[in-house]
């Protein structure tokens, strides 16, 4: 009986540690540091936004979030490598419309498949502003609308690439305005930024924190937000739908996704860590100064919605214009 007893006894603390084990093994996680690949050049607002996100994380994870910029390909290089890496909720990606929405309708060979990624969070979003030079005679988008139909199609926009939703916005507002105006890319908005205020091209749209310095600075003039409501930097700058086109609206976004197969316990860890950052005052207030809009924090049921209603709006511009980069 003692001996039964016993046998029962270490039986039980047996079990007992092995249920105690298994959370005590999931708390520790992660137990090395975790990669962000950041499919973009270092010093853009992608960038910034990756490094401060990874920053926040870390302090929550007890981990470091190492960003690896991996540019190219209108982000398919970067996007490509973490569609390859094991889901162990180790490598995440800072996905955003254009790799997660955008790339997959625009090439037929991209190197992966929306379905190989979960998007577990959405950080900001990116609305635009529309931006001429000192030497176009427009002071807001409809002006501007009447100088290029008088220039009959002799007019240029910049842009950071074909296919990008900067592109693609400025085709939306083409169709908009029924105007005519030849595209010239440029590897980047600093590029394309010197060009506008060269007066080499007539017309760009941005995301807001690289023109703001320029806009601020008196070299070049806002003519319209493409956002659903006028922002904080620049609140004396109408958008596009009050302008006279309502319903216009484009923004782009930034967001974090992992390997599909991620274990569900480690995408928690991750949302919430992240959760933490978005909701936090000052890292809220540091972006938004930028004319970056945080996100509050979404189930993963809404980030789902957002993605696919995203891929539907941008479907319809592409669809429309006919625009495929193959």
């Amino acid at each position: 009986m003692h001996r039964t007893f016993a046998h029962l006894a270490a039986g039980a603390l047996g079990l007992a540690l092995a249920i105690g084990h298994a959370p005590a093994t999931f708390a520790a996680w992660p137990e090395r540091p975790v990669k962000l690949v950041v499919p973009y050049t270092p010093g853009g607002s992608t960038d910034q936004f990756g490094r401060a996100l990874a920053e926040g994380m870390a302090r929550d994870l007890k981990q470091p979030v190492v960003v690896e910029n991996r540019p190219g390909a209108n982000t398919m290089v970067g996007t490509q490598s973490v569609a390859r890496a094991q889901p162990d909720g180790y490598t995440m990606l800072m996905g955003t419309s254009a790799s997660m929405v955008l790339n997959p309708m625009l090439y037929k060979k991209t190197g992966y498949d929306p379905k190989d990624f979960k998007v577990i969070a959405i950080g900001i979003e990116v609305p635009l502003v529309v931006v001429t030079n000192t030497q176009v005679p427009a002071a807001n988008i409809r002006d501007f609308a009447a100088y290029a139909k008088a220039a009959g199609g002799k007019l240029n926009y910049a842009s950071v690439g074909l296919g990008n939703p900067l592109q693609l916005a400025t085709e939306m507002l083409k169709s908009e305005l029924g105007i005519d105006m030849t595209h010239v890319p440029y590897n980047g908005s600093a590029p394309a930024l010197s060009a506008l205020l060269a007066n080499d091209t007539q017309l760009m749209v941005d995301v807001v924190s690289t023109s703001l310095p320029h806009i601020k600075a008196g070299k070049l003039k806002a003519l319209a937000v493409t956002s659903n409501a006028r922002l904080d930097v620049l609140p004396n700058v109408p958008t596009v739908a009050e302008s006279g086109y309502p319903g216009f609206h484009a923004a782009t976004w930034f967001g974090l996704a992992v390997p599909a197969q991620t274990p569900p316990e480690a995408v928690a860890r991750l949302q919430a860590a992240a959760a933490r950052v978005l909701t936090d005052p000052q890292f809220r207030n540091t972006f938004g100064a930028l004319g970056l809009v945080v996100q509050a924090p979404r189930t993963q049921a809404e980030i789902d919605r957002y993605v696919a209603a995203d891929r539907d709006n941008w479907g319809k511009v592409i669809r429309a214009n006919h625009i495929s980069l193959d």
